[in-house]
């Protein structure tokens, strides 16, 4: 052997014992001996209290996963035990969080890179209490010293790849939410398959977009309140979260209930790291749809009680803000169906609501609430709310106020169509459309459109939500209302083929029905042609002054309708007649008088002068008085006037004669009875059907 051989011999020799020596010392090193170093300088670090009370040790052990010769490189597996985390100074207790054991393995070869790869740390029975003062305090917010402007920034990253938990018992105290969470996790005693939850279709879904759910491997039960309303829910989780691969679902199902909201829910979360992405089936039920606005910020009406079945997907990391997409969702309000699609997009300055619905079959009983219509009367409302929102005894006009504090808490885009309206079996609606828009308070219904007796009703309504008091503007068109289809059970009607017409602009300020009517502006015109009149139609309305008043002019007699003309002028809440007229055949009738949308009072003057040498047994004129809900009708005690004096000032009426003129509008070449009339008032002479 030369001298080379043995110098070379020697060095190797050297090395391959220097290695041994240091295997054998790491391996048989006493790792506790750092704790206090480890402790002190994450304490230092995370200005907290940190400690590894238990045993801390290395174990060398091989990955086979690895493959190949890497599987041959022994990978270190850390074993820390019941550690420790303090709460910050403000803070009246002193933990915040606790561990019986974490295990985590570290990827050697990845340090060569410059990387710490932590494939999966294992938590063993976590334990946390967080909590968060209403001045945006919280516990989970660390400190960190500042870093040095002139420092290079740190080549090295940390990867870890999936979080593996068991028992564990977390607390949330939130006042900035008015939060209190009870959380208690523990295992299933089986796991249960993904499938068995959600189904075996909307598991093949999921697999289908990549990797298949795990299994569901924890409870889940959680109590307390949640944005002050008393929340009570279970539910189930997978046991491993995927931190880097975002295409490893983490599965989720819960049930809860918040107050009188009921939430159940089944699918997946992926990208847990971002909180990327949910993918659920989403059941809600509850008394009323605005009761959600304190558990998820968006502005729904008043309604019926509800329930809804739908897909949710919640897309948490858009440049615009989360989105959640509630679609092909199928639901009831009440006793009518809803269906749809909606998005709600977190952006800024204000969320985003949009999306179309239908309704198959609407109630009107179920839209009232919508109106500010007593909603105690709603369709299948609770006996509990009954109570909170009555309307008071003799008024008529709906007096629950609209939640404008809430408009400008969001904005809407949302269309609604619905096929069918019914109000009662003898008055169908036919479809109704509207196209529902909220911008920073300022609420429109552009257009809103009911199908009715064959014809149409056009309304734009404008509602500033920023002004104190509301202020609302309504612009509305009726237009070819059947009179046949309007009265379908009355049997005169069902040969006449006159129709209804009219148009109505009102603006008014106030955070009611009632309030705006009563303080209203405007004007009010209708005509109606080649009708019928009788005090059994009266009945079917429903009104009962009606009844007295034609029983006592026509008897109990079916009376044709040449034309029925009314023009009301609106100002501060006081709609005046300026001219409303009815021919029929034995007579002409004109009223005068008011309605007082403020007081809900009628004052109202009837005037019939017949025709030809029919004799009345009436020689007085009628009154009609009171208030909405209970008027009252008589004959004035002063003798009937002179055959045309109901024309009095004809050059009055001569102008709002002209505007109704306009809305003659006869159908195919049926004539119209109102044309003659109203031109000859219009010259500002009495009608020649009067003799």
């Amino acid at each position: 052997m030369t001298r080379t051989r043995k110098v070379l011999g020697w060095v190797v020799g050297l090395f391959a014992l220097l290695v041994a020596v240091l295997v054998v010392l790491i391996a048989t090193f006493d790792w506790n001996r750092l704790k206090p170093t480890i402790n002190t300088k994450v304490s230092e670090i995370l200005h907290r209290p940190f400690a590894i009370n238990g045993n801390l040790a290395v174990q060398w052990q091989r990955e086979p996963d690895e493959g190949g010769w890497r599987a041959w490189v022994p990978w270190p597996h850390v074993i820390a035990e019941d550690l420790t985390l303090g709460n910050p100074e403000w803070s009246k207790t002193p933990q915040m969080a606790s561990l019986k054991k974490v295990e985590a393995r570290l990827s050697p070869l990845a340090l060569l890179t410059q990387t710490v790869a932590i494939p999966r740390i294992d938590l063993v029975q976590p334990s946390a209490d967080l909590v968060r003062l209403a001045d945006g305090r919280a516990n989970w917010t660390f400190t960190f010293d500042p870093k040095d402007p002139d420092a290079e920034p740190s080549n090295w990253t940390v990867d870890i790849g999936a979080i593996k938990f068991d028992k564990g018992h977390v607390t949330l105290n939130d006042q900035t939410l008015k939060t209190r969470l009870d959380v208690v996790i523990d295992p299933l005693g089986k796991p249960i398959p993904f499938s068995e939850i959600v189904g075996e279709k909307e598991a093949k879904k999921s697999q289908e977009k990549g990797a298949a759910p795990q299994d569901y491997a924890f409870a889940l039960k959680v109590k307390g309140q949640y944005h002050g309303q008393n929340l009570d829910g279970t539910g189930k989780i997978g046991g491993l979260l995927a931190l880097q691969d975002a295409n490893q679902p983490f599965p989720l199902q819960a049930q809860v209930s918040i107050a009188d909201t009921k939430v159940a829910l089944a699918g997946t979360l992926t990208d847990p790291l971002n909180l990327g992405a949910l993918d659920l089936r989403l059941k809600l039920a509850g008394s009323s749809l605005s009761n959600l606005y304190p558990l998820t910020g968006v502005t729904l009406p008043d309604s019926p009680p509800y329930s809804t079945d739908g897909h949710l997907i919640a897309k948490l990391h858009e440049p615009g803000g989360a989105v959640f997409t509630y679609e092909n969702f199928n639901g009831k309000i009440g006793n009518s169906d809803i269906h749809g699609d909606l998005k709600y997009a977190a952006s800024q300055p204000r969320p985003t609501l949009s999306g179309k619905l239908v309704s198959n079959q609407l109630l009107m009983a179920d839209l009232g609430p919508l109106i500010g219509v007593d909603s105690s009367k709603a369709a299948n409302a609770p006996k509990a709310s009954a109570g909170a929102s009555k309307q008071p005894a003799g008024k008529v006009l709906p007096v629950e106020e609209f939640r404008t504090e809430r408009w400008r808490d969001m904005d809407a885009d949302v269309e609604f169509t619905g096929k069918r309206i019914v109000q009662s079996a003898e008055l169908p609606f036919t479809d109704l459309y509207t196209h529902l828009v909220l911008n920073d308070g300022q609420l429109s219904l552009e257009p809103l459109r009911f199908g009715v007796a064959g014809g149409k009703l056009d309304a734009q309504i404008r509602l500033n939500g920023r002004s104190t008091p509301l202020e609302g503007r309504a612009k509305l068109t009726a237009r070819n209302f059947k009179l046949k289809q309007l009265f379908p059970t009355f049997e005169p009607m069902k040969t006449s083929f006159g129709e209804l017409n009219g148009d109505a602009e009102i603006s008014g300020r106030g955070n009611s029905v009632a309030k705006l009517l009563a303080t209203s502006n405007g004007g009010l015109k209708m005509i109606v042609n080649d009708g019928a009149i009788s005090r059994g139609l009266m009945e079917i309305a429903g009104l009962n002054v009606g009844n007295y008043i034609v029983g006592k002019i026509f008897g109990d007699e079916d009376v044709k309708i040449n034309c029925a003309a009314a023009d009301f002028g609106i100002k501060d809440g006081l709609a005046t007649s300026r001219l409303f007229v009815f021919d029929t055949e034995n007579a002409i009738i004109y009223i005068d008088g008011t309605a007082n949308f403020a007081t809900e009072q009628l004052d109202l003057k009837i005037t019939p002068e017949s025709k030809g040498l029919r004799l009345f047994s009436l020689r007085s004129p009628l009154y009609v008085r009171g208030t909405f809900g209970n008027p009252s009708a008589g004959v004035q005690a002063v003798p009937l006037m002179l055959r045309g004096a109901g024309m009095v000032a004809l050059g009055v009426i001569a102008g709002p004669a002209a505007g109704l003129l306009a809305l003659v509008a006869p159908s195919g070449d049926e004539p119209n009875q109102c044309a003659p009339l109203l031109q000859q008032m219009q010259q500002g002479k009495v009608p020649k059907t009067v003799k």
